[in-house]
C-alpha cells in the first residue's frame, strides 16, 4: 500500500513477518537535560580556580564545564548565572544535580538563587526487534527538530 503523495509504502514502517514484535517494547532513558537560573552573574574564573573538577577554557567553549560523581553529571555554568545539567538517568536525579551545582557554586561566595528549573529533554531509546528506514521514516514525518537560543540569551 503506496502514500499517494510520496509513493511510498507504509508497511516499511511496520514489522515484517520475520521480525516478530513477541515481547514489549522496553526504554531505556540515556539522559536527562536540564536548566536552572541562579539569578546572579558569575565570575567563571574564580568557579574553575576554587571547584574541583571544573575546566574554563574561554577561547574554546563560553562556559565552564563542571562534573560530579553523585549523580554522574557534568554542568555547564555560564556567566549570565544559568546552567545546563547534563547526564542524569531521571528527573529527580537531574534536579539533585542541579542543587548540588548551585551549592557549589553558592560555597565560593556567589549570591545564588534556585530558579526556573525546568527539564529540557530526555533522551530514551529502545529496540524496536525490526529494522527501520531512516529515509522513509523521514519521509513520513518530516523535520520536527528545532533549536532555540533563546535561553542562553542574557
Amino acid at each position: 500500500m503506496a502514500d499517494s503523495e510520496s509513493g511510498i509504502s507504509n508497511q516499511v514502517l511496520e514489522p515484517s513477518s520475520t521480525h516478530p514484535l513477541g515481547s514489549p517494547i522496553v526504554s531505556t532513558v540515556q539522559n536527562v537535560v536540564s536548566t536552572v537560573n541562579l539569578g546572579c552573574t558569575l565570575n567563571l574564573e574564580a568557579i574553575a580556580l576554587h571547584a574541583r573538577n571544573s575546566e574554563y577554557n574561554p577561547k574554546r567553549f563560553a562556559a565552564v564545564i563542571m562534573r560530579i560523581k553523585e549523580p554522574k553529571t557534568t554542568a555547564l555554568i555560564f556567566l549570565s548565572g544559568k546552567i545546563v545539567c547534563t547526564g542524569a538517568k531521571t528527573e529527580q536525579q537531574s534536579l539533585l544535580a542541579a542543587r548540588k551545582f548551585a551549592r557549589i557554586i553558592q560555597k565560593i561566595g556567589f549570591d545564588v538563587q534556585f530558579k526556573d528549573f525546568k527539564i529540557q529533554n530526555i533522551v530514551a531509546s529502545c529496540d524496536m526487534k525490526f529494522p527501520i528506514s531512516l529515509v522513509r521514516l523521514a519521509a513520513f514525518h518530516g523535520s520536527s527538530q528545532y533549536m532555540s537560543q533563546s535561553y542562553f540569551q542574557d
